[in-house]
């Protein structure tokens, strides 16, 4: 997502520009047991040190992909180089966030009478396996002579000692890569015992939305996922959903006293507070999401779109139970999933900042009806962007496509 973001910034306003499409889910269990005892212990000193980089990238340093090697590793300068790229994009993605959601307290302390109060982030720390290997250190290379469909070349902690792990794709993978020039990079997941294998290839796309097309406003919440300025309403996390979080809810916190009894009586393997249904719950609401937003963009194809750039990590309830139902809702997912969905669709887009509450008003939409909800905010949203040509002071909007 960061790299497809980067590579349209340097495209100018209604260019052809490059997304970078991902296919995943490729399964490495055609190894031997010995190749992914080796890869496992490659993992957990490339996890170690990109830790160490993470740390120093987030607290010292400024994040540099080309920063010299500080610690001592049994790793080659090969793989050095792979985990300080990799704990420098960790450390920038972490200071951009940590730097919007200060920027959002500043802004709360000038907007409320009571001052807010300020929580200093805590630096990443990585728990899951992940490396995002170049051609330096795992090549894939076409098979030619077997029943795989590539092999991975890997390079390991000994010198001049490599592993092959094949790769077996299924149906979906051949059709998403067929024709397709896959790049250089190569992106490895461990989840639970196994190995997972993400591939990418990239893509031209050419804007479709013309200059003077209308612009439409997509308002975020939690009562109707999408929200558009013609009155149009896209998924809700209300009915099901919020009943399926109820009962979630009342079931961790039973848990969570179960776990506070154990602890009490010195018990020192404390079970989980998650469980397989809260994490379907979750993967339900995304593809509500997913398909929310799916279907706002199929009925507003030729339209501009302006929706709003939220930071939900500086929202915050009184009440745990709006927190924890905020939390539930996945708000977040919303923009990315906008972003990426106006990228490979080809349409025109931009950022609004979300400041502004639902008893506000442009001038001149204020003369014109007093309607708060749900229009009027909106389009005065979409003017905040720079649509309006009218009177409307606020002209805060980042162009996104």
């Amino acid at each position: 997502m960061k790299k497809r973001q980067r590579r349209r910034g340097n495209q100018q306003q209604g260019q052809p520009y490059t997304i970078t499409k991902a296919v995943t889910h490729i399964r490495l269990d055609e190894a031997n047991t010995g190749k992914l005892t080796a890869l496992d212990e490659l993992a957990q000193v490339y996890l170690s040190l990109t830790q160490q980089y993470v740390t120093l990238f987030c607290t010292e340093e400024h994040p540099d992909a080309f920063h010299e090697a500080v610690f001592e590793t049994l790793l080659s300068d090969r793989w050095q180089r792979v985990a300080i790229q990799q704990a420098a994009g960790i450390a920038k993605s972490w200071r951009t966030n940590r730097q919007e959601a200060y920027q959002g307290y500043l802004e709360e302390m000038e907007d409320f009478l009571q001052e807010p109060v300020w929580k200093e982030w805590n630096t990443p720390i990585l728990k899951q396996t992940c490396i995002q290997a170049n051609v330096n250190v795992v090549k894939l290379e076409p098979s030619e002579d077997s029943s795989f469909d590539y092999w991975l070349r890997i390079s390991t902690l000994h010198f001049r000692k490599q592993l092959l792990v094949p790769v077996k794709l299924a149906d979906y993978h051949r059709e998403a890569l067929k024709d397709k020039t896959l790049n250089s990079s190569v992106t490895l997941n461990k989840r639970g015992e196994s190995w997972w294998l993400t591939l990418s290839y990239d893509q031209r796309v050419q804007v479709h939305t013309e200059p003077t097309a209308p612009v439409i406003g997509v308002d975020v919440g939690i009562a109707n996922f999408l929200t558009t300025s013609d009155g149009k309403h896209y998924g809700t996390f209300g009915g099901k959903l919020r009943d399926r979080h109820k009962r979630d809810r009342e079931k961790r916190r039973r848990k969570a006293k179960l776990r506070a009894c154990l602890k009490k009586k010195g018990v020192e393997k404390l079970p989980s507070t998650s469980s397989r249904s809260g994490q379907r719950l979750a993967r339900h609401v995304r593809q509500e999401i997913n398909r929310a937003v799916n279907q706002c963009l199929n009925e507003h194809p030729l339209a501009h779109l302006a929706y709003e750039h939220l930071s939900v990590a500086s929202m915050k309830f009184k009440a745990r139970a709006m927190n924890a139902y905020l939390y539930a809702s996945n708000l977040a997912h919303i923009p990315k999933q906008l972003t990426w969905g106006v990228s490979k669709r080809g349409m025109s887009a931009r950022q609004v900042k979300s400041a502004y509450s639902s008893q506000e008003y442009c001038v001149s939409l204020s003369r014109s009806s007093q309607s708060p909800r749900p229009a009027n905010v909106l389009l005065c949203r979409v003017w905040a962007a720079g649509a309006c040509r009218s009177e409307c002071s606020n002209q805060s909007g980042t162009p996104m496509g």
